[in-house]
């Protein structure tokens, strides 16, 4: 038995979580917060057979796409004395994932 734990944005999460429903994997949905970007996250725990993660992962990244977005950042100015704001191009989406052992599972 895994259990996998995939961060995955916000703009993916809702297309990623029914893909995994549609493929008959149960999920555990939880809002979070990423602290970089500070922009809203889906953290979706799946419990599932070993033969079946490949699965899981494929499927989430199926769903899943890296982007570039531009975000304000602070930034200082030695001259200036204080700090200014400036774009700043980041990659944004795809997912993380994390895959466990378990050493026992039960429904309740």
């Amino acid at each position: 038995m895994k259990l996998i734990t995939a961060i995955v944005n916000d703009h993916d999460g809702q297309m990623v979580l029914e893909a995994l429903n549609k493929e008959g994997f149960a999920v555990t949905k939880l809002a979070t917060t990423g602290s970089f970007l500070k922009v809203g996250n889906m953290t979706l725990i799946i419990g599932t057979e070993d033969d079946l993660v490949q699965k899981a992962i494929d499927t989430i990244k199926s769903q899943c796409r890296r982007r570039k977005q531009v975000v304000i950042t602070p930034a200082y100015l030695e001259t200036a004395g204080g700090y200014a704001t400036r774009p700043t191009e980041v990659d944004v989406g795809g997912a993380t994932v994390f895959v466990q052992d378990i050493e026992r599972f039960e429904r309740i």
